[in-house]
């Protein structure tokens, strides 16, 4: 017995003549399901090695989460530490910049101060002068 493929259930239907209706199925007893059944058994292997890279593809995802998770946790780690060593420094920045501005601050006072005492310095012999001479002046009330 020979085996009918797709095409031989199509058989011419008439001859030469009026237009009738050709490419009518010979045989609908066997359905699709028959026909396709030698397609699908070809196409197992390939199925079956597809379903193997995709297994394969999982465990391959499965690895590289795992990989990437330890990598990021770390990374997270590592930005801690970096953190901490990150807070010393602008601490240190920062008391750095209030000395500096204490040193300034304590020098801008001394000069004030310098100014202030040259000032009271410069006036003492006038207000000695103005003391002596208040002292020695005849009292208004008369005594002397």
């Amino acid at each position: 017995m020979t085996r009918l493929s797709v095409l031989d259930r199509f058989r011419p239907v008439g001859a030469p003549g009026a237009a009738g209706r050709s490419g009518v199925p010979a045989v609908d007893g066997q359905g699709p399901a028959a026909e396709l059944a030698p397609v699908f058994a070809a196409l197992a292997s390939e199925v079956q090695a597809c379903e193997e890279l995709v297994e394969a593809a999982r465990r391959q995802v499965g690895h590289d989460l795992a990989a990437a998770r330890t990598q990021a946790a770390a990374i997270v780690s590592q930005a801690r530490l970096d953190a901490g060593a990150a807070r010393a420094v602008a601490a240190a920045g920062v008391e750095q910049e209030s000395g500096d501005r204490e040193a300034l601050m304590m020098e801008h006072a001394r000069r004030e101060a310098a100014a202030v005492e040259e000032s009271g310095m410069a006036r003492i012999p006038d207000v000695v002068g103005r003391v002596i001479d208040a002292l020695l002046a005849p009292d208004i009330a008369g005594t002397k």
